[in-house]
């Protein structure tokens, strides 16, 4: 919970405030190399001419620099040992807080010219200050500086990896990644990078936004306030001074008497031969001291500055503070400015703070396409729940109930509203489990599709229906219903939940309005019966038979072995690349492969029936070779009631091959989809249909006829909860296409359990896994390989043996999903989540949809 309100404030303050801090970084990063830049610009102005004689004494450049413009002076800044013209302060005139700046060379007192670029670099410090908007701007750049510290420490907290010290956990990004994965790794690893830098200006930053935090900076570094202390000199740049001074401007006085001859030796005499540069701020009253603070040529940095205080007329010193004798926090305070530009680490340093700040917009567009990424994935959700929309008809309303195991049943449902709809009719679709009694009381008509999940029992999601309603004496004698069924004829209860369904209606008195239609298979035939009695009783013309989605020729791009060596069938990594035109799919969706039998099984299955494989058939109206026909037919084992019969008759007795289904093991974001496939082996040594086209006779460029399924029920979850995965061999797929989705949502509360055989062999996507759970994406793996030790391990023993931790995420809200076999490991992790929890908390977690599986 606390996790997630993190979260939520990271980026909500990242694309509030993410603008103003990308401005912040470009001004900040222009300015802090204002004096490079300008030199560059302007060399006739900014540098002068050393002359062995060396700087004019402050006396002369006073002398020559009021003569020159008229004007009292208020300081010095003057560079001693350097090409680099120095600086002179004039007194302000009355009602200004400052008076005007100019350059002058120190070596002859001559007054320079305006360098060009500098009213750029003011624009700059005002932007970046105050959004060249005053105190108003200054509030809101105080406010995003806050908001940096935040983004450094929260960016922080959520990527903690589990591994934390690997550096390539925090450092490395992984160029192969691509759309919202790739937004995400940029994010975190480039913030991972910057992070000490952005800490660095945040806090220093923060001194000049907020008095309160000045002032507990040095209360905890054991110094006064500056302003307590007394003021910098005059012009300093970068320490606050410049726009920030407060209270009425200073009025117009007396020149104090300066004895700048006297001044001069006393700083000389003190600072030695290294003396670097000088700044000479005059007092306003003849009671202070003349403030000079000195550089040293040998200095640690550009603010390593020490300060003397002196008596204007006899120049003696007052004080004497060197920075190199200040306690350590007293030189951090001292240091600011040369820590938020980065010159306190030299050269280096202000390089890499430079270029952190100028990657700052980085972020601010990576969040927002992260951002806009994740609306875009809500937007996804609610047209596909919301289908049809409920409209305002004369006519009556209809209640359509589905109960969906793998989509099928939930896409039916949807075409049956829209049947109705066109027709005027209000409908209103829902899943069984959100039925309340008080519903089925009210509803005058309704549709039931609902399909049977494995030998007689109901999907996942309507156990909770079945348990609480079918048992219940609601009086339905008002409702009347159709139902329709979907179930597979090769179990021996089919369309037992539907039955039980149908049967219990019948006894609470429901009024049927046609015979249930059975569909085996998803069979046509059935499907156009059901759409028939839907037009009888709506009124209108019999529709278009329902089409299915069609199959697209995706291209087989890449095929990879994933266990070499096992022991076990041979499961590949596949990668399909879609046609052009618009093809997405979520996490937990599926795939309907049309296999095709090998030309090698097409001409061992012709042998000795005398037919030439390049014969002409008809198939659905099209010419074709007969090759190409039996390559969709299912071809039996034995051929005596077929010898004798020509190409077409040959044709039309054979039955058309069936798709395959397979769970997607891959994201949108990835570019391609990906299957996990293991090769079927039979006892004759053939491999299957399905697997045997994917992975052993198609060629790696072949066309794969495929279309893309919609399984809402293996969904994530809307809100971001945590996510506990559990799986074994190929069903690893469907767990890591949730895991890819959760990843690139920066959710990292994910806990996986897998199985397989050996280790050494059979640890699919290794590499992929450990690197999510090193970075701290995958909070926990468990892994169960059954063959490496005497007594076999299962997924289901690595669940009874973290119990303790299995309650702990539950009671955090965590969501399970299971995708694999159902006999064995399915059926297993059911029995130790009963087990561990109890059979009331599985069903309620079953019923709000936090149990879901996908096995088969």
């Amino acid at each position: 919970m606390f996790k997630n309100v993190v979260f939520q404030l990271h980026w909500f303050f990242g694309i509030t405030g993410g603008l103003v801090l990308s401005l912040m970084g470009i001004t900040g990063a222009l300015y802090s190399f204002q004096d490079e830049i300008s030199t560059a610009l302007n060399p006739d102005v900014l540098q002068v001419q050393v002359l062995e004689t060396g700087v004019l004494p402050p006396a002369r450049l006073v002398e020559k620099a009021q003569a020159a413009a008229g004007m009292g002076v208020a300081g010095l800044r003057v560079f001693t040992l350097e090409n680099k013209a120095s600086q002179v302060f004039f007194m302000p005139k009355p009602g200004e807080r400052r008076g005007p700046m100019r350059y002058l060379d120190p070596y002859t007192g001559e007054l320079l010219g305006e360098p060009t670029g500098k009213a750029f670099f003011d624009l700059m410090f005002q932007l970046h200050r105050f959004l060249a908007m005053g105190e108003f701007g200054k509030n809101i750049t105080g406010a995003c500086t806050l908001m940096l510290l935040f983004f450094c420490l929260s960016g922080l907290y959520l990527r903690w990896p589990r591994n934390a010290l690997s550096w390539r956990t925090w450092l490395t990004f992984d160029w192969a990644k691509k759309g919202r994965a790739f937004n995400w790794d940029l994010h975190a690893v480039a913030g991972t990078w910057c992070l000490v830098f952005y800490l660095l200006a945040s806090v220093t930053g923060l001194t000049w936004s907020y008095q309160w935090f000045n002032q507990g900076a040095y209360a905890l570094l054991g110094s006064a306030p500056a302003g307590e202390r007394g003021g910098k000199p005059g012009g300093g740049r970068g320490e606050g001074g410049r726009g920030e001074r407060k209270g009425p401007p200073p009025q117009a006085a007396e020149p104090v008497p300066i004895n700048y001859d006297a001044l001069w030796a006393s700083v000389t005499q003190t600072a030695g031969p290294q003396l670097a540069m000088y700044n000479i701020r005059l007092p306003q009253d003849a009671k202070q001291p003349v403030q000079v603070v000195y550089l040293l040529q040998d200095a640690a940095h550009e603010r390593a500055m020490n300060e003397i205080q002196l008596d204007a007329l006899t120049g003696k010193v007052r004080r004497h503070t060197l920075y190199t004798e200040q306690p350590f926090g007293q030189q951090l305070l001292t240091s600011i400015y040369a820590l938020h530009v980065g010159s306190y680490f030299g050269l280096p340093g202000r390089i890499l703070v430079t270029a952190a700040s100028l990657t700052m917009p980085l972020f601010f567009i990576t969040g927002w396409l992260l951002y806009l990424d994740r609306r875009r994935k809500k937007r996804q959700v609610r047209a596909a729940r919301g289908g049809v929309n409920a409209v305002s008809a004369d006519g009556e309303s209809w209640l359509i109930g589905f109960a969906s195991q793998s989509g099928f049943a939930e896409q039916l449902a949807w075409q049956s509203a829209g049947q109705l709809q066109a027709e005027g009719f209000a409908v209103k679709v829902q899943q069984l489990a959100s039925l309340s009694p008080q519903q089925l009381r009210e509803a005058r008509n309704a549709l039931f599709v609902v399909s049977t999940f494995g030998d007689g029992e109901a999907p996942d999601s309507a156990r909770g229906f079945e348990r609480k309603l079918l048992g219940q004496n609601l009086g339905l004698s008002e409702l009347k219903y159709a139902v329709l069924a979907l179930g597979d004829r090769q179990y021996q209860h089919f369309c037992g939940f539907a039955h039980r369904l149908q049967g219990w209606l019948s006894q609470e008195g429901g009024n049927p309005l046609f015979a249930t239609v059975e569909v085996d298979n998803g069979d046509s035939a059935a499907l156009q019966h059901w759409q028939q009695q839907l037009a009888q009783i709506s009124g209108s013309a019999v529709p278009a038979t329902w089409q299915a989605p069609t199959y697209g020729n995706w291209t087989l791009s890449a095929r990879e072995l994933l266990n070499p060596g096992s022991a076990g069938s041979p499961t590949y990594l596949l990668n399909l690349t879609p046609p052009e035109g618009d093809h997405s799919w979520q996490a937990g969706d599926l795939v309907e492969v049309m296999p095709r039998n090998s030309s090698a099984a097409v001409d061992n299955f012709l042998a000795g029936l005398g037919i030439a494989a390049s014969t002409q058939v008809q198939i659905a109206g099209l010419q074709e070779t007969l090759a190409q026909a039996l390559a969709y037919r299912q071809l039996p084992g034995s051929r005596e009631h077929l010898v004798g019969l020509h190409a077409q008759a040959l044709v039309d007795a054979l039955v058309p091959i069936n798709a395959r289904e397979y769970s997607i093991a891959s994201v949108m974001e990835d570019g391609v989809l990906q299957l996990l496939v293991r090769v079927e082996t039979h006892a004759d040594g053939s491999v299957g249909l399905g697997s045997g086209w994917l992975c052993v006779h198609a060629s790696v460029g072949e066309g794969i006829s495929l279309r893309l399924r919609r399984n809402s029920g293996f969904h994530l979850p809307s809100e971001p909860r945590p996510l506990i995965l559990l799986g074994n061999g190929t069903g690893l797929a469907g767990l890591r296409s949730l895991l890819k989705a959760r990843v690139n949502q920066g959710l990292n509360r994910n806990w996986l359990v897998f199985g397989e055989r050996n280790a050494a062999h059979d640890f699919f996507c290794r590499n992929e896994l450990l690197g999510w759970l090193d970075s701290g994406q995958l909070a926990r793996l468990d892994l169960a390989f059954s063959r490496d030790q005497a007594e076999k391990v299962y997924v289901q023993h690595r669940f009874l043996a973290a119990a303790n931790e299995l309650k702990a995420w539950v009671d955090d809200g965590a969501a399970i999903y299971v995708c694999g076999s159902l006999k064995g490991m399915a059926e297993g992790v059911d029995q130790a989540l009963r087990q561990v929890l109890g059979d009331e908390v599985v069903v309620q977690m079953t019923e709000q949809g936090r149990y879901r599986r996908d096995v088969y």
